[in-house]
């Protein structure tokens, strides 16, 4: 018989591709599972890819359709790694054994207004994978994992000849201000690095990826915006080096094993999101003892206390150190 075993984790890029190694682990170690998944539409391209998940079930705007559809596969388990209220509807309807994830909102909480740190020493990957336990999955020890099609790889062949024998990837994107390396920041990096570098993110940072390399000594190329995901993360995969904001495209880059170098503004890592198990060289780039941080689990977009801190002073002198020791 098959163990039938829905997986809820609704958004968002980053944090589903911290789910990978839930999904792996259930598929190899439960006899016979079946693994579904269910998660907002605009995500689904990256579970469609996922080779150890068999259904991909979407949320849109009629919730009751898709109650229904769900009703139907009739499954033994869920693992709900989203626990918030959509994610308490799809069990109360489905009337399924579940298991969730303690988000541990209060620690955060205390930690955030308090400064006052009960939040254990775990990564946010360790705590969805203990949501399996009572099935008897364990941790293999292989990381996380991001599929690319095909047909939306990347070819290096198709950058010009300067960046075919490597590059930096840049990641400039970030959905709040406060979680982002500033403007002045990343120009100044692209400048005193003698480097190719390719800068990556969404359309909301296009026009600031045209500011830089407008105003670059020609070692940058800007696809901020104008290239999918999965061709983003292809050139992340492929790059030397990769700097970033805490934000999708990190946790990619530590499912492909790379040299990481991320920059942390409001959010630190005792909230256990950190790059798992990437590159051993990797490191963090933040302002520590810095009596603000954190201000926020999520972000800003605006500094609460005006000076912005926790990124503006963050070294560039230690980060085109780091690039140059890492580089190859």
């Amino acid at each position: 018989m098959k163990a039938k075993i829905l997986i809820i984790r609704l958004s968002s890029i980053g944090d589903i591709v911290l789910t990978s190694l839930v999904v792996r682990c259930l598929k190899n170690q439960v006899k016979n599972a079946e693994i579904h998944y269910v998660a907002k539409r605009q995500f689904a391209p990256i579970l469609n890819a996922n080779a150890y998940i068999d259904k991909v079930h979407v949320l849109d705007e009629n919730f009751g359709d898709l109650i229904n559809g769900l009703k139907h596969e009739k499954f033994d388990y869920i693992i709900d790694l989203h626990h918030n209220f959509r994610s308490a509807r799809l069990k109360r309807y489905l009337k399924t054994k579940a298991f969730s994830v303690n988000k541990l909102n209060w620690q955060k909480m205390l930690l955030i207004r308090f400064k006052i740190n009960r939040l254990p020493q775990k990564h946010i990957v360790d705590r969805y994978l203990e949501t399996t336990s009572a099935l008897g999955v364990e941790n293999d020890g292989k990381g996380l994992d991001y599929f690319i099609p095909d047909q939306e790889v990347f070819k290096i062949s198709d950058l010009p000849l300067p960046f075919q024998n490597g590059f930096v990837a840049f990641v400039i994107a970030g959905t709040y201000k406060t979680k982002k390396l500033p403007f002045g920041k990343i120009l100044e990096i692209c400048q005193r690095i003698n480097f190719p570098v390719i800068l990556l993110g969404g359309k909301s940072e296009f026009d600031e990826g045209e500011k830089v390399l407008s105003q670059s000594k020609g070692n940058v190329l800007n696809y901020v915006g104008k290239i999918s995901l999965n061709r983003s993360a292809s050139l992340v995969r492929d790059a030397n080096v990769v700097l970033t904001n805490d934000t999708g495209l990190m946790h990619i880059a530590a499912a492909f094993q790379k040299k990481i170098l991320s920059f942390w503004g409001n959010t630190v890592a005792d909230f256990g999101m950190v790059p798992y198990q990437p590159h051993p060289v990797s490191q963090r780039m933040e302002v520590e003892n810095l009596k603000c941080r954190p201000c926020s689990k999520l972000g800003f977009q605006k500094c609460p206390k005006k000076h912005f801190k926790c990124m503006n002073d963050i070294s560039v002198d230690e980060v085109v150190k780091w690039i140059g020791e890492n580089y190859k």
